[in-house]
């Protein structure tokens, strides 16, 4: 039997709920196009910012467009003196300074592949090696780039599963590499020890470096970005939303 508190059709939401319904959609939809804009905005902004100034000025956007249309910098002004140019036309396209980064990065390696660009890099690296403080903060920016950038092997391509920071505790990991030298012989394992970097959440370049031994590690199907989402939304993003017991497909 039904009662004037239980009616047969349920209440329709109310504009304002609808208002906040089609809102929060609309806000799932926008924050990520403009966040991912933003940054990438941002970041093509801040390379311009390094760049530009150390662009000699005749080679500027602006200089190079000026000449072009005949504007000089500067004119003489009515008491004879050289004053800035009222006509002078301000260029500020934005991702020119990335081109040029670019353009001079793919210049110095072709450089730095041939016998006199060798060559330069070992007389200088002779002189870094002689300087003191410029000599241990060199080495390690050298080591990590040829380690992010260089390097042949897997790094990074593998997400797993380790138990962190006691037994029963379980974190997720991303296996770097193969542990060796000192630290691969004086682990007291007899088999293979990995580099695995544990993030935190919810900044995952931020972590810890552990080295465990290879049968402690249990590497996941998922991908690395898949693993990298799990960790920032803290857990609220799984692979596989519709099961996450199931592997990702």
């Amino acid at each position: 039997m039904n009662t004037p508190f239980d009616p047969d059709t349920p209440r329709r939401p109310g504009l304002i709920a609808r208002l906040r319904a089609s809102f929060l959609t609309g806000l799932v939809v926008i924050a990520p196009v403009g966040l991912t804009i933003w940054l990438i905005w941002t970041v093509i902004g801040w390379v311009d910012g390094f760049v530009w100034p150390l662009v000699p000025t005749a080679w500027q956007p602006d200089s190079i467009v000026n000449y072009w249309l005949g504007n000089p910098r500067f004119v003489v002004g009515p008491d004879g003196t050289r004053v800035p140019n009222e006509d002078w036309v301000r260029v500020n396209v934005r991702g020119v300074g990335v081109i040029v980064f670019l353009l001079f990065t793919v210049f110095i390696g072709w450089v730095a592949k041939g016998y006199i660009g060798r060559s330069l890099i070992r007389w200088a690296e002779h002189v870094v090696e002689r300087t003191p403080v410029v000599r241990s903060i060199y080495s390690g920016i050298k080591q990590i780039s040829e380690t992010v950038f260089a390097q042949s092997e897997r790094s990074f391509e593998q997400a797993c599963l380790i138990e962190y920071p006691r037994k029963g505790i379980w974190a997720i990991g991303f296996i770097s590499t193969t542990a060796k030298g000192e630290v691969s012989a004086k682990g007291g394992n007899t088999g293979e020890m990995l580099s695995i970097f544990v993030p935190t959440t919810p900044n995952p370049t931020s972590g810890f470096l552990l080295f465990l031994p290879e049968e402690d590690v249990i590497p996941l199907d998922m991908s690395v970005e898949d693993a990298a989402k799990l960790v920032i939304s803290a857990g609220l993003v799984y692979p596989n939303g519709k099961d996450p017991t199931e592997p990702p497909r």
